[in-house]
């Protein structure tokens, strides 16, 4: 086989990148994790964090993260901050290309992650200004007013009830008459009076001068519409997975997520999907970190079988 840069690449440092690269700085194997951003993934920006395994008290998202990526360093992972915006597969050499940089390796972990998926109503405008996909990173700018919340999985109620800690008032706003959330988490949202809910219902647009000031919604049973005075939308209704630099490269469910058999394995052989980029049931933390203790293994058996 031609000679590589690397055994493995990894793509992506939030908790299941850091953990495959933790797994193979073990194995002893030559390997690069690359990251456009910062080390920790999406949990850095989560406040509290109660269903991983070990912390009994919970711990927050950052620190956990922070945790992980000390963990990583303290065995000597490579950590380059990079983006990879093209690459080019075969069960032999991967190519991947770094702006106006490329480097090659035997085999390849993609654990991008996914991005909060937008409501598309023109929110656009109002980036920055009001609209908000972190209730952690600008709950602070909205002490002592009013905010409506768009959602009803875990993330949504956990970080509506966050922002309570700061405004006086949170709407939380869901297409359906219950919520996702893991009953534990309904049942706090529910006993906080700061939280009122709007059922059966969906954001159609938002207004404002400087910024949001009302938030326009309709009753998705009866067409009924009605405008919510807020000075903030805090939008959590699911993900989309970051395969933009993909360039169709691999096999992609009907949402856009990668394909992967149990070892991980994607369509393309050496080629590894771990975490919320996959197809996955479930994109937890736990699950996150089980995928990539399996793909990390996978990626040495399928080294050690090249001939």
């Amino acid at each position: 086989m031609p000679q590589t840069d690397y055994d493995i690449v990894i793509i992506g440092a939030g908790p299941a990148g850091l953990t495959a690269g933790i797994y193979a700085a073990r194995a002893r194997m030559n390997v690069l994790l690359l990251e456009k951003a910062a080390p920790g993934g999406q949990i850095i920006i989560t406040d509290w964090v109660e269903n991983y395994p070990g912390f009994p008290e919970g711990i927050s998202g950052y620190d956990l993260g922070e945790k992980m990526l000390i963990q990583a360093k303290n065995l000597g992972l490579e950590i380059s901050t990079e983006e990879v915006t093209a690459m080019e597969l075969s069960p032999g050499v991967k190519t991947l290309h770094l702006g106006e940089k490329t480097l090659t390796t035997k085999s390849l972990i993609i654990a991008s992650g996914a991005s909060p998926k937008k409501l598309n109503v023109g929110e656009e405008k109002f980036m920055g200004k009001g609209v908000s996909f972190c209730a952690t990173c600008d709950a602070p700018f909205f002490r002592d007013k009013t905010v409506v919340a768009v959602g009803g999985g875990d993330t949504a109620v956990q970080e509506a009830i966050f922002l309570t800690k700061f405004v006086n008032k949170v709407y939380l706003i869901h297409r359906r008459d219950e919520l996702r959330a893991t009953k534990i988490l309904q049942e706090r949202a529910f006993s906080n009076d700061k939280i009122e809910f709007v059922w059966d219902s969906v954001v159609t647009g938002m207004d404002g001068f400087f910024g949001v000031e009302n938030v326009h919604v309709k009753n998705v049973k009866t067409d009924e519409t009605k405008t919510i005075k807020a000075d903030g939308c805090f939008v959590w209704i699911g993900t989309v997975p970051n395969t933009d630099f993909l360039t169709n490269s691999l096999e992609l469910d009907e949402w856009g997520f990668i394909k992967a058999d149990k070892h991980m394995e994607t369509s393309v052989p050496g080629v590894f999907a771990v975490g919320d980029v996959r197809d996955t049931p479930l994109r937890q933390i736990a699950t996150a970190v089980g995928d990539a203790a399996i793909a990390a293994v996978s990626a040495e058996h399928f080294i050690e079988n090249l001939a």
